[in-house]
């Protein structure tokens, strides 16, 4: 029992030892983990002492991040917002005063909104405050700073003004409280009614005129097409109506009626270019209103608060007004020539079987006013005094309608009776190549010569005959039924334009009696078969042919009337009076006053302008087309350059032709040659009349030298005798390129040449032609006798009977009186004197002994012209312009 409780006690003992050293090792560890713990919560708490400083610092710096990037980001925005108010309101929109200027849209761009101030944003540029106005909506005012309202009116108007094109933006002032005064600056404005001021108790009638502009607008201009001007502007590059902006300054509450007014325009105006400026009234709420509230320290638009700029420099506001006051009264500036022209792809799409129609320029609500010529109205009457545009209307008429129909549709036929080469440019020229495909001829500088003007009448009535007798064959009578039934045929319409015509018709002559004529046939017979005539002048009271044909004015019911113009309109309409520059009234029922309208005429005469088109034009040209005939007045034509010269050419051996002496060019259409026949009958002589040396001896050289090349060396001779001493080197130079064909004489061997020559006309020989300068300065010599006669005596048997055999005088007198007493004294007959070329003899000189009738023809010389008649050929003289020197 006692052993049992020893070895319990021992094992208790040792369960205890055990435990306890356990229990010892346990708080070892416990001690060693609390000294660590110690520790690391000796540094935890280290750690956390240093974590607020490093953090502080890191959320200083990522909010310095958050700054500078947050500062860049608003400076790049404020800078974008800058460039896109500039693009908004480029210029006079949105430049500061000190370097502000006029600066209007391009054609048919939007003004855009118009500055009032700035917005200031902290570390960025000020960003121009805009507000929206011109075509966009309306602008009230309200604050209590009086000044400052003020200055945003004057700064709204003069960017207005100075962003639109002179003209375009017209201002209505209502100001009952200081009448007027609030706008004094624009008063200059009012000299070109584009300011008008409407007084105390005129505000209905104001609101009521400005909403019958709406309405007008909507019914007649935008007409269901556009849904605003802007947009009708955008679409066809053409703004109708100008911007009215109605600033209303204060005055007594609405009525009724003014406030349902003010309403509507308010609801409808924006669209229609009708804006309000108002401060002191109240405008009702809508999306095109803007709201800018003004006070000492600023203004707000909407709750955005702005820096509003000082008011516009009174000198400034005066100067731009005056400025624009005087481009308005000088009158708009045309529009560009491109708005008459087609697409490039479209050109020469047009048919002109019933009639040509194109556009002349743009009517007052932008759309195209169009000229017609067919059936009705078939012929125009243009009229303007010098300097208002005739010769630009007339290049953009012909300019739109080459533009639309081919060379094979349309033909030009133009004349100009006033000094000048503006219309040559049509024509093949040196300093450029191209002409117009569809011009046939162009005369300029015919103011001296009405025989070309009659000569294009002769021909417009030949071409109407030939037409008249292919519709008489087809059994049709007018252009489009002859087209159809002969489409093969070649039956253009043409148009004849005539400036300055009263030229040809002016005296009572013979030119001007046959002028009228034939102009009165061609009007009334002209319409049926195509022909279409265009006739331009200055005025037409002194038009002594048209007197008693009232017939010949009624055909042209297609008046034209620019500014100022006299008696092309019907007699009560002075529609022309108002007109400003550029601008036209066209009128398609004779003149009267119910069938006007108002174009604004494009400028087209300037050379490049013009040039663009032709050079088109001319590169689409058919391949067989010709230049067309240039005749200028003022130009001496070249014996070289001749057609009937080039042609002429020497027969084959046994086949003789008659020879044909060329004696310079005829005033005609076609560059024809006054032909002198020379056939083997009595009278084949030419006698040049006159005392001018250079034309007499350009005649003969010209005769001479034509005869020449229709024969081969040595089957003809030429005699020259020269008895004025200048007209030597002229003779000299035909001799010497005459070469061996040739023999010269002089005055001390004129009396043998008449000798031989007479004595040799008994016998076959080859031609001879006698050509005689100046044969009146050797009367003396030839006065004596060789022989059994004179020398003059020789001479007037040369002249009676050499022609049958092949011998012909071409002989130069310095005076008619002169060669009759050569032929034998005053009673002397001059049958032998077969053709005649008078210079500067008067056409009673030449008496009825060389002309049919009596009295002598209506010949009055000018330089460097001759009147050529033709016993054999002509019934009247026929007016020529010799060929100039051939060296």
């Amino acid at each position: 029992m006692a052993d049992r409780r020893a070895q319990l006690v021992t094992r208790v003992r040792g369960m205890l030892g055990e435990a306890l050293g356990a229990t010892r090792t346990r708080l070892s560890t416990a001690q060693a983990e609390l000294t660590t713990a110690r520790e690391r919560l000796a540094k935890v708490r280290r750690a956390a002492a240093v974590v607020p400083e490093r953090v502080g610092a890191q959320r200083d710096r990522r909010l310095a991040d958050i700054d500078d990037r947050h500062a860049a980001r608003i400076a790049e925005l404020a800078r974008r917002a800058g460039d896109a108010a500039r693009r908004e309101a480029p210029g006079a929109a949105s430049a500061d005063w000190a370097r502000w200027r006029p600066t209007p849209a391009r054609r048919a761009e939007p003004p855009g909104a118009l500055r009032i101030g700035t917005v200031r944003i902290p570390g960025a540029e000020p960003v121009p405050a805009l507000v929206p106005l011109l075509d966009a909506g309306h602008v009230e005012l309200t604050g209590d700073d009086r000044d400052g309202g003020e200055a945003v009116v004057s700064a709204l108007l003069l960017r207005a003004v100075g962003r639109a094109d002179p003209g375009a933006v017209r201002l209505i002032g209502y100001d009952p409280e200081h009448l007027g005064g609030g706008l004094a600056g624009f008063a200059p404005l009012g000299t070109a009614g584009l300011l008008t001021f409407v007084g105390p108790g005129g505000l209905a009638r104001l609101l009521d005129d400005l909403v019958e502009q709406i309405r007008r607008i909507n019914e007649t201009v935008l007409a269901g097409e556009h849904g605003s001007l802007r947009e009708l502007a955008a679409a066809t590059g053409r703004r109708p109506e100008p911007w009215r902006v109605a600033v209303l300054l204060g005055g007594d509450e609405l009525s009724r009626h003014e406030r349902g007014q003010l309403d509507r325009v308010v609801r409808t105006g924006a669209a229609c270019g009708v804006h309000l400026v108002v401060r002191g009234v109240s405008l009702p709420g809508d999306p095109t209103v803007t709201r800018v509230t003004v006070d000492p320290d600023g203004a707000r638009i909407g709750g955005l608060p702005v820096r509003s700029d000082p008011p516009p420099p009174a000198a400034l506001v005066t100067e731009t007004c005056r400025d624009v006051a005087a481009r308005v009264n000088a009158g708009p500036a045309p529009t560009p020539f491109t708005d008459l022209l087609p697409p490039p792809e479209q050109m020469w799409r047009e048919d002109s079987a019933t009639g040509l129609t194109a556009p002349i320029g743009e009517g007052p609500h932008g759309r195209p006013v169009l000229l017609t010529l067919g059936d009705y109205p078939p012929h125009a009457l243009i009229g303007g005094p010098s300097g208002t545009g005739k010769t630009n209307l007339i290049f953009a008429w012909i300019g739109a309608l080459a533009a639309r129909y081919s060379p094979n549709e349309l033909e030009f036929y133009l004349l100009d009776f006033k000094e000048g080469v503006s219309f040559a440019r049509f024509a093949q020229g040196r300093r450029d190549p191209s002409w117009l495909p569809h011009m046939r001829l162009v005369g300029i500088n015919v103011n001296t010569d009405r025989e070309f003007g009659l000569a294009l009448l002769r021909f417009l009535a030949e071409e109407l005959r030939r037409r008249a007798d292919a519709a008489k064959k087809h059994e049709v009578t007018k252009l489009a039924e002859l087209r159809a039934v002969d489409p093969t045929g070649h039956w253009p319409r043409i148009v004849a334009v005539v400036d300055e015509f009263q030229m040809l018709l002016a005296g009572r002559d013979v030119v001007a009696r046959e002028a009228a004529d034939l102009l009165e046939d061609l009007a009334r017979r002209g319409r049926s078969q195509g022909i279409h005539l265009v006739l331009a002048s200055q005025d037409v009271r002194g038009i002594e042919a048209l007197w008693g044909r009232p017939a010949l004015v009624a055909q042209f019911t297609l008046r034209i009337a620019l500014p100022k113009a006299l008696r092309i309109l019907a007699e009560r309409n002075d529609a022309a009076q108002s007109l400003p520059r550029h601008h036209a009234v066209v009128n398609a029922e004779s003149g009267m006053a119910e069938g006007n309208q108002v174009a604004r005429i494009p400028s087209a005469s300037d050379w490049e302008t013009w040039s663009e088109l032709q050079h088109r034009l001319w590169r689409m040209r058919p391949q067989d087309a010709a230049p067309a005939r240039l005749f200028d007045g003022d130009a001496i034509p070249r014996l070289a350059d001749a057609p009937d010269f080039r042609a002429l050419t020497a027969p084959e051996a046994g086949h003789p032709r008659t020879p044909v002496a060329l004696l310079g060019e005829i005033i005609d259409v076609q560059a024809r040659s006054a032909v002198l026949r020379l056939p083997r009958a009595p009278g084949r002589n030419l006698a040049v009349l006159g005392t001018r040396v250079d034309e007499a001896c350009a005649v003969l050289d010209a005769a001479a030298r034509s005869l020449a090349r229709q024969h081969r060396p040595g089957t003809a001779r030429f005699s020259i005798a020269c008895l004025d001493p200048d007209a030597d080197p002229a003779a000299r130079s035909l001799y010497e390129d005459l070469a061996d064909d040739a023999a010269w004489y002089d005055e001390e061997t004129v009396g043998e040449l008449m000798a031989e020559t007479a004595e040799g006309l008994g016998a076959p020989g080859v031609p001879h032609y006698l050509l005689l300068f100046a044969v009146d300065a050797a009367a003396g010599a030839l006065a004596a006798r060789v022989g059994r006669r004179t020398g003059l005596e020789e001479l007037r048997r040369i002249l009676h009977d050499g022609p049958e055999r092949r011998t012909h005088v071409l002989a130069w007198w310095r005076g008619v009186a002169r060669m009759r007493a050569d032929l034998g004294g005053p009673a002397a007959r001059t049958d032998q004197i077969g053709a005649w070329v008078a210079l500067d003899a008067h056409g009673g000189e030449l008496g009825s002994s060389l002309y049919p009738g009596t009295g002598g023809p209506d010949w009055y010389p000018r330089p460097w012209r001759g009147l050529f008649f033709d016993r054999a050929v002509h019934r009247t003289g026929q007016v020529i312009i010799p060929y100039g020197p051939a060296r």
